[in-house]
């Protein structure tokens, strides 16, 4: 993966929100502050950190308001955090969200990551940035606000701050940080972080899904291991087509569209790179099927429907173009190999 450290571009409609919630007007907003709106048409386009830091901060002189990160981070709800709010959502228990918080995060931001340590009865949650010092101010803050309240509104109570740290400096005045967390925050330092009571890690999550949690997860594993592994214009239109699913299977004019292009366009950008959106589109139902096959949560039937096959008999014919192999045929030898992997010695 590149050094270079940046963020989804659905990272700017949490800004958006909190502008227009504030009375603004966020076309005028991006007129002001020289920034091209029609990127937000591109699910899969990226923003190098230095311009969602520009962003955040010219956000805080618009609204006028000198802690913008802090209540905008009180907004954020799981739809802000596309697939992996999904995951997070339909996880088992606050830790197990944490899980997928710090293992699929590269989706929305890269360089950036959270980890934890129980001391005694408390939960310290940690913020890693390769440089804090260069984060900004309102990034942090916001960062940091809204892990915290997706907890609460995830384990479905007031969870109290024991204690919070930023490694930037802080405004004079800390009655906000107060409204907000209940706690002053200290400032300064090499670490941001809070601390929280560790019950909390135990706290189920109201409605989650595990089946849910399977098919979304998924999704999130083939987007990690396609932003690690590379970015060239046939990957995002791969991951932009296999972070639709199993919602829609789009079409070759619904992923132009999604990418502001026409299908012509599209299809001969994807030539120079020796591909095609059927191509892709297989591709995408290829891994699927293959990951539902092994993980045995679905039947056969339903992975077809998963997959957005008209019936199950046009999966199994394409199965065997794909493998070889009936959908059946590869679960049974996937058994097998589990089965012969469990009782090999060592």
């Amino acid at each position: 993966m590149s050094n270079a450290r940046d963020f989804a571009v659905s990272m700017i409609y949490p800004i958006m929100k909190t502008i227009v919630q504030k009375g603004f007007d966020f076309e005028r907003f991006c007129e002001r502050v020289s920034f091209d709106a029609s990127l937000l048409q591109d699910a899969e386009a990226r923003i190098h950190e230095t311009e969602l830091m520009r962003l955040m901060n010219e956000a805080a002189q618009y609204t006028d308001d000198d802690y913008f990160g802090l209540n905008q981070g009180r907004l954020t709800d799981i739809a802000d955090m596309g697939i992996l709010g999904y995951v997070m959502l339909h996880s088992a228990t606050i830790a197990d969200a944490l899980q997928a918080y710090r293992r699929y995060h590269v989706i929305l931001c890269s360089g950036y990551n959270l980890d934890w340590e129980e001391l005694g009865e408390d939960v310290c949650l940690r913020f890693y940035y390769p440089d804090s010092s260069r984060i900004s101010r309102h990034c942090m803050e916001d960062m940091i606000s809204s892990l915290y309240h997706l907890i609460v509104r995830m384990s479905n109570r007031a969870v109290a701050v024991r204690e919070i740290r930023f490694a930037h400096a802080g405004p004079a005045d800390l009655g906000p940080y107060l409204d907000v967390f209940g706690v002053e925050p200290r400032f300064g330092g090499k670490d941001n972080y809070i601390r929280l009571g560790k019950e909390v890690l135990h706290d189920p999550i109201l409605y989650s899904d595990p089946g849910l949690r399977k098919s979304f997860e998924s999704i999130a594993e083939q987007i990690r291991s396609r932003l690690l592994g590379g970015t060239e214009f046939s990957d995002r239109v791969f991951r932009w087509i296999l972070q639709s699913m199993p919602a829609s299977f789009p079409t070759v004019q619904q992923t132009a569209e999604a990418f502001n292009m026409s299908t012509r366009s599209l299809q001969a950008k994807l030539k120079e790179e020796n591909t095609s959106y059927n191509l892709l589109s297989a591709k995408v139902r290829k891994e699927l099927a293959m990951e539902y096959l092994n993980k045995r949560e679905h039947a056969i039937g339903e992975i077809a429907y998963l997959l957005h096959y008209s019936e199950p008999s046009a999966f199994q014919a394409a199965f065997k173009k794909w493998t070889g192999l009936t959908p059946g045929e590869y679960r049974a030898g996937a058994m097998q190999k589990r089965l012969y992997s469990s009782l090999s010695p060592g």
